[in-house]
């Protein structure tokens, strides 16, 4: 009989559970400067966490805990301090001590226990703790954890509620502080949020306590290991063959775009998709908050925004990074997302001389982009009247691409505007492509999106740069 078997009856009446060492906890909400792994390993040998002695609550869950927190809080203590667990030898050194520790404590378990445990401990070590099976989950798009014991996931667009935990709030942090201190970044009572990513571009936005009541709050939106393509996407149902080509033949001709959409609504996947028409011998610099975008081509600059110190100093905004890229002799400027002041500086850039420039902006309608950017102009700060800045957004944006995630959690682009220049005080547009929907069936969002019959203004610029597209992509001749 196995000893988690064992355990399980120790959960009967009768049964004990002992007073033993538990899981490591403790920690504290991370520094921004204690990123180093020998102070997380001692960080890990030196926390205790007590557990129940006996009875009902201490049974078959608490048992496994508690061996788990032996094992790993021996195999911490003979582990070799001068290890770089960056090492690709250093899984294969685990995996000897704690066979190991088995052998020496006598811990009969069965092959699947046994490898369960393993991964469990190798993961709170090197990993992300109980986020690790949830990040190798492919099916998962967002993780949402809302405090210790309640963390939720998004898959196909549906939230669920997942059996992972944490073991309180200290284990929270702990793995929050991994995360975030390999960056440069903090977050401590000071400095409450922070946005960061992993090391496979995945967003991470964390809010912990006092601002978070609920505990540490963690959401991580998730990207595919292997970047979508346009090809995905067009599988996915996000956007036709026919579309894809129209927004192929806009980037290559240089037109200036803007990517809209809620949150959560897929626009920078589909930025990512947009960038990877650029072809490859021009210079392309890249400006994020959190580095997310994944482009292929060989010459790119990716710049990262820097929040300030714990002095409040060393602050480098996204605004700071747009004006220093125009020294930098881009082909193309790609923003991760304009928030604030950011977007003047991006619509100049757009005006002299930087064409073929890409962003992503929240709103709710491509006109709404347009007062959406006319107001983050405002917060620059620049004292500028309204039709001078509307004289810029018309003169530097050429098409905006607006995505949506629809009730049954799917994605797709719903409208393609052209901005086609000012008619007194008002900047003027013209929907070329519109997504109808003509149904639900078994809860899914049945449609297409279609062109509205409108040649844009801007398909003389489209065939200067050698494409053309046939009348058909855009309506024209085709009966529906």
């Amino acid at each position: 009989m196995s000893l988690l078997r064992r355990i399980e009856r120790g959960n009967q009446p009768g049964g004990s559970g002992g007073n033993q060492p538990a899981a490591p906890g403790g920690g504290s909400g991370g520094s921004g400067g204690s990123g180093d792994e020998q102070s997380r390993l001692d960080a890990l040998r030196s926390k205790r966490v007590s557990l129940p002695t006996s009875g009902p609550a201490a049974g078959a869950k608490d048992g496994y805990v508690d061996l788990k927190a032996r094992v790993q809080t021996k195999l911490l203590s003979e582990l070799d301090p001068s290890m770089d667990t960056r090492s690709p030898e250093v899984r294969s050194t685990i995996e000897e001590l704690f066979s190991t520790i088995l052998a020496e404590e006598n811990i009969v378990l069965s092959r699947a226990e046994k490898t369960r445990l393993f991964d469990q401990i190798v993961a709170e070590i090197l990993g992300f703790g109980p986020l690790e099976a949830l990040l190798a989950d492919e099916t998962i798009t967002e993780i949402m954890v809302n405090g210790p014991k309640n963390v939720y996931i998004e898959q196909k667009g549906r939230l669920s509620r997942s059996n992972v935990t944490f073991e309180n709030d200290d284990h929270v942090l702990r793995v929050l502080d991994r995360i975030v201190a390999p960056l440069g970044r903090r977050i401590d009572e000071s400095s409450p949020t922070v946005d960061a990513r992993l090391p496979d571009g995945s967003r991470v936005n964390a809010v912990i306590r006092p601002i978070a009541l609920c505990g540490p709050t963690i959401t991580i939106r998730k990207f595919s290991k292997k970047p979508f393509t346009v090809e995905d996407l067009i599988r996915f149902g996000s956007l036709t063959a026919e579309i894809a080509e129209f927004l192929r033949a806009c980037v290559i001709a240089r037109l200036n775009g803007v990517v809209s959409g809620g949150t959560g609504s897929g626009k920078t996947t589909l930025l990512n998709v947009l960038s990877s028409f650029i072809p490859n011998d021009e210079r392309i610099v890249t400006i994020e908050n959190a580095a997310e975008l994944q482009l292929r081509q060989e010459h790119v600059v990716s710049l990262e925004s820097r929040p300030p110190n714990i002095e409040g100093r060393g602050e480098i905004t996204i605004q700071d990074l747009v004006v220093n890229a125009l020294r930098m002799r881009p082909d193309r400027i790609v923003v991760g997302e304009c928030r604030a002041g950011e977007a003047l500086d991006m619509l100049q850039a757009m005006n002299t001389g930087h064409d073929g420039s890409l962003t992503t902006a929240h709103s709710n309608s491509p006109r709404d982009t347009l007062a959406r950017l006319e107001v983050m102009c405002l917060m620059s700060g620049m004292d500028l009247p309204v039709r001078a800045i509307r004289e810029q957004v018309a003169s530097a944006i050429n098409l905006i691409v607006h995505q949506e995630r629809l009730r049954d959690g799917s994605r797709k682009v719903v409208k393609i505007t052209e901005v086609q220049g000012m008619e007194g005080e008002i900047i003027t547009v013209s929907d070329i492509f519109e997504f109808e929907q003509t149904g639900i069936e078994a809860g899914k969002v049945i449609g297409r999106i279609r062109p509205t019959g409108l040649r844009p203004k801007f398909i003389d610029q489209i065939e200067a740069a050698g494409i053309h597209l046939p009348p058909s992509v855009f309506g024209i001749g085709v009966r529906y």
